[in-house]
């Protein structure tokens, strides 16, 4: 690869930021883009003092979805071994111990709407526009859509899939697509503010809740009640709830 790399992972104590370097092609979803996603979740599984991840794209779009300009060059089996690394990256990002959150702005299409879904909460600003546009050039998406189903609902869902139509962030957000909409200059810093709100929980008890989450939504028996008695004896919980007593005692 050469030149500036197509994502940058950075850290700031408890929080991380990975953002997307495309401006130019509107953050589209490149080959060598897949090999920057899955070396950053790599370096994210390790980091054991990261708590939150930001997902960022550099310009005027989170995301446009797939580079378009690879796609003539593929095969069949081609593509549908790519459809599969990107469905292992969207995997990667539910998979990891931090809690992720998507920071939209511009366009979230295609590729880029399922990026976004993949992260655990999604902050927009009001300009930001999402879409499937996939069944108007005669395919369908690649990845992603048992995950849209659990996000957005079988029938706002649909919608998308089959309509391939645009939604503003105020109609994404009633979809259950976006978490927050933020007026338009305000991103970075909403994003960051809820970032921090999350980072201030134990690392523990973030990591614990995404995993049962994941593995609710495979289908596998969920572990609330192992992971809570374990959590609960750790010395961090032990410390909070007393701290927690404390003040209750005190007022």
């Amino acid at each position: 690869m050469t030149g500036a790399p197509p994502a940058r992972l950075t850290r700031d104590g408890v929080l991380a930021r990975l953002t997307l370097e495309r401006p130019e092609a509107r953050n589209a979803l490149s080959r060598a883009m897949a090999d920057a996603l899955e070396d950053a979740l790599g370096r994210l599984t390790a980091a054991d003092e990261v708590r939150v991840v930001v997902v960022a794209g550099r310009g005027r779009s989170f995301c446009a979805g797939a580079d378009i300009s690879e796609m003539p060059m593929l095969s069949p089996a081609e593509a549908e071994t790519l459809a599969g690394r990107w469905q292992r990256i969207m995997d990667g990002f539910a998979a990891l111990p931090q809690v992720t959150i998507a920071a939209v702005q511009g366009h979230a299409l295609g590729g880029g709407l399922m990026l976004a879904v993949a992260q655990d909460l999604r902050v927009a600003e009001a300009s930001a526009r999402f879409g499937l546009p996939e069944v108007a050039l005669g395919f369908n998406p690649g990845y992603g859509i048992a995950r849209l189903l659990d996000v957005a609902g079988g029938a706002h869902a649909r919608d998308l899939m089959l309509t391939a139509r645009p939604v503003d962030a105020a109609e994404a957000h009633r979809m259950g697509l976006v978490t927050q909409v933020v007026p338009d200059g305000t991103l970075d810093a909403a994003a960051t503010t809820l970032a921090h709100e999350v980072a201030r929980s134990p690392r523990g008890g973030l990591a614990a809740t995404k995993a049962i989450t994941a593995a609710l939504r495979a289908g596998r028996p969920g572990t609330e009640p192992r992971a809570y008695g374990a959590l609960r004896a750790a010395p961090e919980a032990r410390a909070r709830i007393a701290a927690f007593l404390d003040r209750r005692r005190s007022s």
